[in-house]
């Protein structure tokens, strides 16, 4: 399957594609979605979804991502239809993983709609910590300029926590909403999302639990290599990447029924 870069974005193109779906990945492995999310968008192009995944680099200003993020997959849907790879208007789905979804909440609540025309965002494993929580090393630049300064620096994404939550609560457009939580997640807030959503869009907005952690939605392939005779060890290593497979292809299906309830897939 050939990924083309187009606009810095990275693009999947099906020969009829029935809809469009925006990827934004986790930070530190969004900046290359094509790789590190390859099986999962893969499979969702083979059944006829163009996909565009835009890479970005994480920083602090969160919002500025979002912006940053919506003015590349525009850029790139213009060059897709002036090109002629795409030539009729097709729904478009938003789809994030960790921080990726922050950055749709954020997309489809601070942006006027027009610009935005998502039909539906799937949101997997939605994080939204606090800059000390969610980076270690924050808190120790934090403590060290405080010092140096003599002062109190407090240091913290824009927009932060509370305020993602209210934003989303009082300015998200996008009624249509699924949210995937796995049950080995530590890093997932997506009931608290679910909670403000649900009030937003009642009846709208699905939610999903299945097997799995915050890193099943890249979905390595684990090698296996079984020795000369059969051990308990390999046995435990197959029993390990049969799990895998299954959490990574349930979140494939789980997403396309989503996406088109009545696909015979």
């Amino acid at each position: 399957m050939d990924w083309r870069e187009i606009s810095g974005n990275w693009v999947l193109m099906p020969s009829r594609p029935t809809a469009i779906v925006h990827f934004l990945g986790g930070a530190f492995v969004a900046t290359t979605p094509q790789i590190t999310y390859r099986g999962l968008l893969e499979h969702l192009s083979q059944k006829n979804y163009a996909v565009i995944a835009t890479p970005f680099v994480s920083t602090l200003d969160h919002r500025a991502i979002a912006k940053q993020a919506l003015q590349d997959f525009e850029s790139t849907l213009k060059s897709l239809y002036n090109q002629g790879t795409l030539r009729n208007r097709l729904p478009t789905y938003g789809l994030g993983h960790s921080m990726g979804c922050k950055l749709h909440l954020l997309i489809g609540s601070l942006f006027p709609v027009g610009r935005v025309e998502r039909a539906g965002n799937v949101l997997v494993s939605f994080n939204n910590y606090a800059a000390r929580d969610a980076i270690p090393l924050v808190e120790q630049f934090s403590s060290a300029f405080s010092s140096a300064f003599s002062s109190t620096l407090d240091v913290e994404f824009t927009p932060s926590p509370l305020e993602t939550n209210a934003i989303v609560a009082q300015r998200y457009q996008i009624p249509r909403n699924l949210l995937v939580k796995f049950d080995d997640d530590n890093l997932d807030q997506t009931l608290t999302m679910d909670s403000i959503l649900q009030k937003r869009f009642p009846g709208m907005v699905t939610l999903h639990r299945q097997p799995g952690n915050h890193l099943t939605p890249l979905g390595q392939t684990i090698t296996w290599q079984a020795g000369s005779s059969f051990t308990p060890l390999d046995a435990i290593g197959q029993w390990m990447k049969q799990g895998v497979y299954q959490n990574i292809n349930q979140l494939k299906s789980t997403i396309l029924h989503w996406l088109d309830p009545l696909a015979l897939r």
